[in-house]
């Protein structure tokens, strides 16, 4: 007997690349029937006119620090809210905390939200160091970073990542040396570009290069924040002919027109504002004394001076080169939630739904299938988690129920609102939203690299 079936729904079967009709049954925490039938089951859902999707996953996401956040969860509950049943933390070459102190704290918590994934960032390895965005590191430096790296991928990092914009003086070389602390060609390598691409597409071109030159599967972070200048079309163009000879390049990237990062880091640094074609107004910044502020110079130069790691969200992308990015064939849907103390951007809240009811529904831009896969299969796929995105007998029962009709984000730039048309998810078998609301926040568990 199942466990749970949910019957008359829809669900993406990315064999065949269509959306059919079936039943869903769950059977402990696997999925235990899909079909037309409607085996026993110890409880049945009608789940008429909905989706039945895998589980969303999130291949790029900023975790919690517990250390300045407490031993609570605040992102992930966020995740959680939108569909999100995997994520993958660790990005842009930040580690919030060391994943030997991240892992132990959700056991320690008794799960968590969703089921997470770690990279291991650079960046933090040199400003534990010491060294600031524009400090060369050392041959021996390099050495122990190398080393502290081997550590946590021993320990079930899915890989290694690098903000190189959020510290210019991290050079190719020195990339290619920390990247030499894995010898398994099933890591990822992530980074986040060297400059907007706002002159020219050599940010994207040094990323490309440095693919080529690894063993591992390398991904560009928020291609959305590097080329939504009038030039995501050359560089969607230059990363196809790449993946060529070089098919473990991918992307990802997010539906919005605005990015954030803290309004002390090299990316506010002078010549910003004549690069984008913006001014302070177009820069809002995420906390307090300015919640919700937009900038004026003395606002702005007062931030960067006192309140450097506060989160700033800056308006400065092209809606349509933003839309090229999600629609295309390759990369895949992600977030790059980041929030401090509860605040910043909506993409945090609202990423998934927001691709669903604009781009799928509203827009007609990208067909439900290829947004889904967008969303499950390819990242799941790209974490080497076999037995997740796709809904199939004997894989993970990560599942989530929307309604194709209502779904949608409700976050903004002022409040991070749960969204709409979210009905159920499971995680491993359980039920962790029901009809619309968190029934259980711990199902979740720290999944490390195999």
């Amino acid at each position: 007997m199942l466990d749970i079936l949910l019957i008359n729904g829809r669900y993406p079967d990315f064999g065949e690349n269509s959306v059919k009709k079936g039943n869903i049954g769950i059977e402990g925490s696997l999925i235990g029937y899909v079909g037309e039938d409607e085996p026993e089951a110890r409880l049945t859902i009608d789940v008429s006119g909905k989706i039945v999707s895998p589980g969303f996953v999130d291949i790029h996401m900023h975790e919690e620090d517990f250390a300045k956040d407490g031993k609570r969860y605040i992102i992930s509950e966020r995740m959680l809210e939108m569909g999100v049943t995997t994520v993958c933390g660790g990005n842009c070459g930040h580690s919030r905390q060391p994943l030997a102190v991240f892992r132990k704290t959700l056991e320690e918590l008794g799960g968590a939200p969703v089921n997470y994934c770690m990279q291991s960032g650079y960046n933090t390895l040199r400003r534990r160091d010491g060294l600031g965005p524009h400090d060369e590191s050392t041959d021996i430096q390099r050495e122990k970073y190398r080393d502290a790296l081997r550590e946590e991928l021993a320990e079930g990092s899915f890989g290694i990542s690098f903000g190189i914009e959020y510290d210019p003086a991290i050079s190719f070389d020195e990339m290619l040396f920390a990247v030499s602390a894995s010898d398994n060609k099933d890591h990822i390598v992530s980074a986040h570009y060297r400059n907007d691409a706002i002159w020219n597409l050599d940010p994207v071109k040094e990323m490309i290069r440095l693919s080529a030159a690894i063993r591992q599967r390398f991904q560009i972070s928020h291609l959305s924040s590097c080329s939504a200048f009038q030039n995501m079309k050359e560089s969607l163009e230059l990363i196809e002919k790449a993946r060529i000879t070089d098919p473990g390049l991918d992307f990802d990237t997010y539906p919005y027109n605005a990015f954030s990062c803290s309004i002390g880091s090299t990316v506010f640094d002078d010549g910003c504002f004549e690069g984008w074609k913006k001014t302070y107004k177009d820069v809002m910044l995420a906390g307090d004394p300015y919640k919700n502020v937009y900038c004026t110079e003395e606002i702005f130069n007062d931030a960067r001076k006192n309140y450097p790691d506060m989160l700033a969200v800056a308006f400065v992308l092209d809606e349509n080169d933003i839309e090229l990015a999600v629609n295309s064939s390759m990369g895949m849907i992600a977030s790059d939630g980041l929030l401090r103390g509860g605040n910043g951007h909506p993409r945090a809240a609202g990423t998934f739904p927001r691709v669903l009811g604009r781009y799928v529904r509203e827009k007609g831009s990208i067909s439900l299938i290829d947004a889904l896969r967008k969303m499950t299969r390819t990242p799941s796929y790209r974490l080497r988690l076999f037995n997740k995105g796709q809904i199939k007998e004997g894989y993970d029962a990560d599942i989530t129920v929307f309604d194709p009709d209502t779904i949608i984000d409700r976050a903004d730039f002022g409040a991070l609102e749960k969204p709409c048309g979210i009905e159920y998810v499971f995680i491993g078998g359980d039920i962790a939203i029901e009809r619309g609301k968190t029934v259980n926040q711990r199902l979740g568990k720290f999944i490390g690299f195999r």
